[in-house]
């Protein structure tokens, strides 16, 4: 099942007895159980007694599918949550499995994993959960980029009263990275530069907001990187981190690196810098530059960094101290090639 029929069909109160939602987006995980919690509780006070919420990271499959089988008290159906569900331990197989035999019809269990459970760079098989569940009750979330991010962007502001322009979500996008939560509140501040009573958001709120002072010294920086100007790049990149948080500086590394791999895949195969400035939809002249810089380079040597921004990432997911692991890749990135 694809997320936007999940949401159509819990708006409905059609729920499966047991649904698992997976990806790295924590926003679209809280909008998909704030659908399901309205569908089921239309006045709030209901949930006080029939909602359940754990942590996978504390409790077990047994105690879930305990709460599941608990007849509700006040509304239709009993709603259990289980953050995290990622670290579900597989000792639970057997119990969830019996679970799935015999559900209960007054229940709904929601599993909500924040990070992808197929194979993957981080993963080599697939999570347990995938391997008990049906496919009908698996929801993937796929990462959004580009022009669908900034859709997504749209639409999901429009749902809060707010209307944000073309040109302000593209310029969100580009400053603010690719995490929606991060995006969605950079629209709300924007929207409140405006004024208090403002609904629109255009460039001129998003720039008062975001600021282009971000762009100025992620460029700086990338800038250094790519002239292996190490003690430059590690300057800047501590002035970066005294008002930036450590995942948007990764999150703008590993775009510009994935950016320009691409771009000298797409020379590879032919296509001018007029097709690549449509695809990335930036100026050519910009992306005579960016196509000059990126050809400098092997795909071998790209492709490399790629993985050193990866493995960063997951350092700073597993609790590594975020001003060292920065230095680390700034200082590794300086060096390759």
């Amino acid at each position: 099942m694809d997320y936007a029929a999940f949401l159509r069909n819990a708006e409905r109160g059609q729920l499966p007895p047991i649904a698992l939602l997976h990806g790295a987006d924590p926003q679209l995980l809280d909008d998909a159980l704030a659908v399901v919690a309205r569908a089921l509780f239309p006045d709030p006070s209901l949930a006080v007694f029939d909602r359940d919420a754990f942590d996978a990271r504390e409790a077990e499959v047994e105690a879930v599918v305990n709460a599941a089988l608990t007849l509700p008290v006040q509304a239709a159906l009993r709603l259990v949550v289980v953050r995290r569900a990622q670290a579900l331990a597989p000792k639970g197989t057997e119990t969830l499995t019996r679970y799935l035999a015999r559900p209960n019809p007054a229940a709904a269990v929601l599993l909500l994993a924040d990070e992808p459970l197929g194979v993957s760079r981080d993963r080599r098989n697939p999570h347990w959960l995938l391997g008990v569940l049906p496919a009908t009750a698996v929801v993937e979330l796929l990462p959004r980029r580009g022009r669908a991010l900034e859709e997504w962007l749209r639409q999901r502001a429009l749902a809060e009263g707010l209307s944000v322009s073309e040109e302000a979500a593209r310029l969100l996008v580009q400053w603010v990275g690719e995490d929606s939560a991060a995006l969605l509140g950079e629209a709300r501040k924007a929207a409140l530069a405006g004024g208090s009573d403002n609904r629109a958001v255009g460039v001129t709120e998003v720039t008062a907001v975001v600021g282009e002072h971000r762009v100025s010294a992620i460029f700086e920086l990338t800038r250094a990187i790519e002239r292996h100007e190490v003690g430059l790049a590690l300057k800047t990149l501590e002035r970066l981190l005294a008002t930036e948080d450590a995942v948007f500086v990764l999150a703008a590394l590993t775009r510009d690196v994935r950016t320009a791999w691409m771009v000298r895949a797409w020379r590879e195969r032919g296509q001018t810098v007029d097709q690549i400035a449509r695809m990335l939809r930036r100026p050519p002249g910009a992306v005579e530059a960016l196509v000059a810089a990126a050809t400098t380079q092997t795909a071998d040597v790209l492709a490399g960094k790629l993985v050193r921004c990866w493995r960063a990432e997951q350092r700073l997911k597993s609790g590594g101290e975020a001003r060292a692991e920065m230095a680390a890749l700034v200082a590794e990135l300086c060096g390759a090639g």
